[in-house]
């Protein structure tokens, strides 16, 4: 009797008899000799199969096969340092689900709309693969991180009757006889879970209608957003350098093929220790001042070449504090010893990829919040119940938002963010 398994799960059966399922990845043909990569989710494995070896027609049949034909093998596995991943299949029985033929997407160039066009095939290749896999490690160490700190995780709305950052990147559905709004984010509905439960985070889409091609950029995302009772923006740098810590330290240990396929510098990542560096927005601006090559304006926000010349000093990511609150949302907590900037955190990544973590000590003064929410001309209406918040035992807290595709961006070492996403949204793209 073999015992069904999957390639990553070889190492485990060296001397067996197994039965592997999946699909054709490449063969080649020597007289009595087939080669058949064959790939099942978890990795690419060498199935060698000799002519003697099985019966005549399915030695007929696998030297037909197409890219991508479905099938399983069944084998004895042998240990061969040379082989893909070290193992492979001496195949003595198997079967043909489909025999496929003039599959799209050849083992040649091919640009990225015609790959995007046919994402739903493109996953099945070696590099969106590995991300893919890359990302559910990044998912998977998230959550046992918080797990393991006595966070709850909450579920937020994705419709939502107001925005939580400004209102120009909203996307509006109909909402049988009102308006609704795609959300951007979980954060407020955290804030008033938090004060139920303490510790919480929301991990879910969200969404932007941000006119922006950038390789940073994707009109739908996913957001890590912790929030925290009784915390200061101190708690929330602690945590999110932790946190980035754990997440790299599983990747490495988990994903390392992954990331050999992805030919990503495994020093990068094994250099992401802390203590992570630290500027103020005044001192990340007198950087900026003196270099070359930035036009950046004391008062602005930080564009995307700004926060490359500030994380390419760096060989782990920088921790930039204290902006002027014009430039920051409603909800941050203005510095008491400087009430033009406020008490929040922009994680820049490094090598490029810019923010992947914005985050805030939270406004608790009922009086001032309600202050910055006429500022910001925003509906008052909308948001009595998170005024509610302060009236009824307000106290210091904090937390922030940390976009997933972005953070596997940096990760992976890829150049685009929409390589990050299995199926991304983009201001010109929607399909497939």
């Amino acid at each position: 009797m073999s015992t069904v398994t999957t390639v990553e799960r070889l190492g485990r059966h060296v001397g067996q008899s197994v039965t592997l399922k999946g699909w054709l990845y490449n063969i080649s043909s020597k007289g009595k000799l087939h080669f058949v990569q064959l790939r099942d989710g978890t990795g690419i494995v060498q199935c060698v199969v000799f002519k003697n070896d099985v019966p005549p027609e399915l030695f007929e049949s696998l030297g037909k096969l197409g890219q991508e034909s479905s099938l399983e093998v069944t084998g004895d596995v042998k240990a061969e340092p040379r082989a893909p991943g070290g193992y492979e299949l001496s195949v003595k029985a198997g079967k043909v689900y489909q025999s496929v033929e003039g599959y799209p997407i050849t083992p040649k160039e091919h640009g990225p709309d015609f790959l995007l066009d046919r994402r739903h095939l493109w996953l099945r290749s070696k590099r969106p693969w590995a991300t893919m896999r890359i990302r559910d490690a990044v998912i998977t160490a998230v959550r046992r991180f918080y797990d393991e700190r006595g966070f709850v995780c909450i579920d937020a709305p994705v419709f939502t009757p107001n925005a939580c950052e400004g209102t120009s990147t909203l996307f509006e559905v109909g909402y049988f006889e009102q308006k609704a709004y795609l959300t951007q984010s979980g954060q407020l509905y955290a804030e008033a879970a938090a004060m139920a439960l303490g510790k919480v985070y929301t991990f879910g889409p969200t969404f932007r209608a941000e006119k922006s091609k950038t390789r940073r950029h994707l009109t739908e995302f996913w957001m890590l957003e912790p929030e925290m009772a009784y915390a200061t923006l101190d708690d929330v740098l602690e945590l999110a350098e932790d946190m980035l810590c754990a997440i790299v330290q599983h990747v490495l240990a988990t994903r390392k093929t992954e990331l050999q396929v992805l030919e990503r510098d495994l020093s990068k990542l094994e250099a992401i220790q802390k203590p992570f560096p630290r500027l103020t927005y005044d001192e990340a601006a007198k950087i900026l001042a003196e270099h070359p090559e930035s036009t950046f304006k004391y008062g602005d926000d930080f564009g995307a070449p700004d926060e490359t010349i500030l994380s390419t000093r760096y060989d782990r990511p920088v921790m930039v504090t204290r902006y002027p609150e014009a430039v920051k949302a409603f909800y941050m907590k203005r510095d008491p010893a400087n009430p033009g900037k406020v008490l929040c955190v922009d994680v820049l990544a490094p090598e490029g990829i810019g923010e992947i973590i914005g985050g805030s000590q939270r406004e608790d003064d009922l009086e001032v919040l309600l202050s910055r929410i006429r500022e910001h001309q925003l509906p008052e209406e909308f948001f009595q119940w998170y005024l509610d918040l302060r009236r009824y035992g307000s106290v210091p807290h904090g937390g922030f938002g940390m976009g997933l595709e972005r953070t596997v961006a940096w990760i992976a070492g890829l150049e685009h963010v929409r390589e990050a996403s299995p199926f991304p949204r983009m201001m010109y793209r929607i399909t497939p």
